[in-house]
């Protein structure tokens, strides 16, 4: 297969569905069993939502907002936007009606799609507050308008409305495709504007680095929200690029279920995601073998859970620890670690199949210059960057000067040309000796103990590193069945005997690190990190700010006891 510079990415995905037909493209689990929709039934739907769209004055430049999770009506959407010349702004399914206030009013939204009576239930309110918001579309049906008084239009009546010749494909590379809006660490999300040109490199890059794996009839199963860059380019432009086949997955709890259904070919995940399978594995082989054992046998099991034709696993949004990688190349399964942001589209470099080295991030997508500036900032050229944060030209100037990107990310470039990413900037600890430490590398370390589930360190100013410590669910159960107690970590926070437990687990960990990185003290928190604490941003990443809020004055007392 040779890659192609498409003009945009509508005459990309209209020129696949020519080419592929009724081959089957999108698959939708109803009924209990995964269904297709062909390239064709896909294509035709699109041309009528764009024309549903246009009959409702979405014109070139408008700003449309989807509200889903993973399903073909997403792409179908944002097909038929672009196509228009406007310009999708997707938003977490997660988000309060808060945060959907912020998007429609920063963005000047003049419609909406939105998936389920779930997700318009906090979309509603914020729509009825939204002085520039037109219509709302409904994938499905609710009569819950939420003080919501305009126009609550159903998805297949505006289908039904449209014709199937409306939309163009003559856009041009440089034009605004979509707004993403950052998730962030703090503050209000900033609105990424993202042009074709910029996912097409992406696409174009991602292949190029990993054609050598032979990219034919390639499966992907889609579960990473589709509002985040990583997974709107990867996981869904790069398969129309190659024509390959998406599955959704059918709710994120059911994960690991979906695997072995669509049996991926290549999968786009955060790193979580390998760290999970990894303790999965070690404890079923060490519960039936008595330790971990890299064999045959072992080799398939692994395989079975991802489905058994997995070429490779890409890992990106978040640093993958080593031995994570290392693992599963011992089990014949390639972990292929890349770097991005949002704000270059988001991919930025990514390891090949042949010469991976886990430590770091891989080799610069083709047509992207990166440099390392004096305080050990990376910099990155190229088409992939952004036009700009909506309507915030100050920090837009402040973000890319003279066309360079500057990332926000600390990190080298060694002898082979591979990134490697030591930190963010502003994350940075620098202890009251001067000495400079990684967080994420501390805590991606912390993390690999079966017993820890979640770490944050803490430190800066300060003598040492202490940390917030969120046990293992599985492991937490069971170490309090042993003893009689409730496995209730609100409960057990305080208990000496788990804290004696931990602690051992700390001295064991502590062993291997550095004497500026080891963990003196902890303290174990309330409750796991999560999104709907604010506490974990919709990718899985610690908001650092949020967390510390909570925990900041028992993080301070460690440094008093």
């Amino acid at each position: 297969m040779k890659s192609v510079r498409w003009n945009n990415l509508v005459s990309m995905f209209f020129a696949q569905a020519q080419r592929l037909g009724d081959a089957p493209f999108l698959w939708h689990k109803r009924d209990g069993a995964y269904r297709p929709l062909s390239w064709r039934d896909t294509a035709r739907q699109v041309r009528e939502l764009a024309g549903g769209l246009a009959a409702r004055g979405i014109v070139a430049g408008d700003r449309v907002v989807v509200v889903s999770e993973n399903r073909p009506e997403w792409l179908i959407s944002d097909m038929a936007i672009m196509s228009l010349g406007a310009i999708t702004t997707p938003a977490y399914i997660t988000n309060t009606a808060d945060d959907h206030h912020h998007i429609l009013t920063n963005s000047g939204a003049k419609g909406a799609i939105v998936s389920s009576r779930r997700f318009l239930g906090s979309l509603l309110p914020a729509a009825a507050r939204a002085s520039d918001l037109q219509f709302v579309i409904g994938i499905e049906e609710t009569e819950d308008r939420k003080g919501y008084a305009g126009p609550l239009l159903r998805w297949n009546d505006v289908l039904e409305s449209g014709t199937s010749n409306a939309g163009s494909v003559e856009w041009k590379r440089d034009q605004v495709a979509c707004i993403i809006y950052t998730s962030g660490t703090g503050g209000k999300p900033k609105g990424v504007m993202l042009h074709h040109g910029a996912m097409l490199h992406n696409c174009e890059g991602f292949f190029e680095n990993l054609q050598e794996l032979g990219l034919e009839n390639e499966v992907f199963l889609s579960f990473l929200p589709l509002s985040h860059s990583y997974e709107h380019t990867l996981g869904q432009f790069f398969p129309v690029f190659i024509g390959a086949q998406i599955y959704y997955v059918d709710g994120v709890q059911n994960l690991v279920a979906n695997l072995p259904e669509a049996r991926p070919t290549m999968l786009i995940s955060v790193p979580r995601l390998y760290e999970m399978m990894r303790e999965r594995i070690l404890r079923d082989v060490r519960r039936e073998r008595g330790e971990m054992v890299f064999d045959v046998a072992t080799r398939a099991k692994a395989a079975a859970l991802f489905g058994g034709r997995t070429k490779a696993m890409i890992a990106g949004g978040a640093p993958l620890n080593p031995d994570v990688g290392a693992f599963f190349e011992k089990l014949g399964l390639q972990i292929l670690q890349g770097y991005g942001q949002t704000e270059s589209g988001p991919l930025i470099s990514v390891n090949r199949p042949r010469g991976v080295k886990h430590h770091t991030v891989g080799l610069p997508v083709p047509h992207t210059d990166i440099v390392i500036a004096g305080d050990g900032e990376v910099l990155v050229r190229g088409e992939l960057v952004m036009k700009g944060y909506w309507q915030d030209p100050e920090r837009t100037a402040a973000t890319v000067i003279d066309g360079w990107l500057h990332t926000g990310d600390v990190g080298l470039i060694d002898a082979d040309g591979h990134l490697q990413i030591t930190d963010r900037k502003k994350d940075i600890i620098v202890n009251s000796g001067g000495d400079n430490i990684s967080p994420q590398r501390v805590e991606g370390i912390l993390t690999l103990a079966p017993e820890i589930l979640q770490a944050m360190v803490y430190g800066d100013r300060r003598p040492h590193l202490v940390g917030l410590l969120v046990p293992d669910p599985a492991w937490l159960q069971a170490w309090a069945a042993e003893r009689g107690k409730p496995a209730d970590l609100a409960v057990l926070r305080d208990d000496p005997e788990l804290r004696k437990a931990l602690a051992e687990v700390m001295g064991r960990i502590n062993a291997s690190l550095s004497n500026i990185e080891k963990v003196r003290r902890f303290v174990i928190a309330d409750a796991p990190f999560s999104i709907e604490n604010s506490q974990l941003t919709p990718t899985s990443k610690v908001r650092r700010n949020a967390v510390i809020a909570v925990y900041k004055d028992r993080l301070e007392g460690l440094y008093a006891s």
